[in-house]
């Protein structure tokens, strides 16, 4: 079986960076917006680095500011998933670009979200569940006004809680509260920790925000205890190799620590991060898995499978998902 054919769940995706480039600048076109500044020759993104990378992001969410705009996102992003055999996602929602968390207009945002993602498993076959997010570097304080926003909307499509944002701004403990208000709401969590600072980031996510799952964590391979804590708890990572090598964090995938990581026993996902960003699919992180460390067929269906089994979604969707996955001759 061909990766391409291969089934697959991704639960690290933030749906502003999963936007096509055509898209975006088909729309701010529409809208008269000046944008050619964020764009290569080749119209692909184009930033310097990952703190530049920020501010390109959020030019290219200027260009979403209402409902129907995020509508036909979800759309364009779930109809590239569908192509690269996508049948289960979760994807990041902030509502500061969503409403600017305002608990109305968030409402107002997430039915056009909710539509396009209801059509799309009905003619495509994925099915993608939100994980409200907080922006770290937006600091604490708004971080809660995000938390009211997840509280209000809580359960069936929006299943989570995280964060991400630049992990140089502040501390995990500083959006303690947020986190127990999503908690409180019924809420699972995730954290983005361990990408940019060290395993002491991955540490301070479990301790202070007690996390079930951590965004990236690729870190923590600097403290094999840290490491046998996460195996040992059954913490999960979503891991996005191409990303961690395309902004630098390792300069290779050779030195990528995912095999390390998954050889003692943490349990570790693949996803794409922001793939038209980081000039990556799932099918191409997968062929670069397979080539660098030798991984099969049988590898990728038994990542999918802790996937599924980590996911932020009710039993009777994990069941209905996983019996699609096993289904597969791999």
């Amino acid at each position: 079986m061909s990766f391409a054919q291969l089934q697959k769940a991704e639960l690290h995706l933030h749906i502003e960076g999963a936007a096509p480039p055509e898209f975006i600048r088909s729309l701010a076109k529409e809208k008269s917006v000046d944008l050619s500044g964020i764009f290569t020759e080749d119209g692909g993104y184009a930033y310097r680095d990952f703190w530049h990378f920020l501010e390109v992001y959020e030019a290219a969410t200027s260009v979403l500011t209402g409902p129907e705009e995020f509508g036909r996102l979800t759309k364009a992003v779930l109809e590239t998933c569908a192509e690269q055999g996508i049948i289960y996602a979760e994807t990041f929602l902030s509502p500061d670009f969503c409403g600017g968390r305002d608990v109305a207009a968030w409402k107002d945002y997430l039915a056009a979200i909710q539509e396009a993602a209801a059509d799309a498993e009905r003619d495509a076959g994925i099915t993608l569940r939100g994980i409200v997010t907080c922006i770290r570097h937006f600091g604490p304080e708004l971080a809660r006004e995000t938390a009211i926003c997840a509280q209000e909307t809580a359960g069936g499509f929006i299943t989570g809680f995280g964060m991400g944002g630049d992990e140089k701004s502040g501390s995990q403990g500083d959006f303690s509260y947020a986190f127990d208000m999503a908690r409180e709401a019924g809420l699972q969590l995730t954290t983005h920790a361990g990408e940019w600072n060290g395993p002491e980031e991955v540490r301070a996510a479990l301790d202070d925000l007690k996390v079930e799952r951590i965004g990236h964590g690729v870190r923590a391979i600097e403290d094999l205890a840290l490491v046998d804590r996460l195996a040992e708890d059954g913490i999960t990572l979503e891991v996005c190799p191409g990303s961690n090598v395309f902004l630098g964090v390792y300069p290779d995938l050779a030195s990528h620590p995912i095999a390390k990581l998954r050889e003692r026993g943490v349990k570790v996902t693949v996803s794409t991060d922001d793939p038209p960003f980081f000039r990556t699919d799932m099918n191409k992180e997968y062929e670069d898995l397979a080539r660098q460390f030798g991984w099969t067929s049988k590898d990728f269906h038994d990542l999918n499978l802790v996937a599924v089994d980590a996911a932020f979604c009710d039993d009777a969707t994990r069941n209905r998902i996983r019996k699609q996955l096993e289904k597969q001759d791999v």
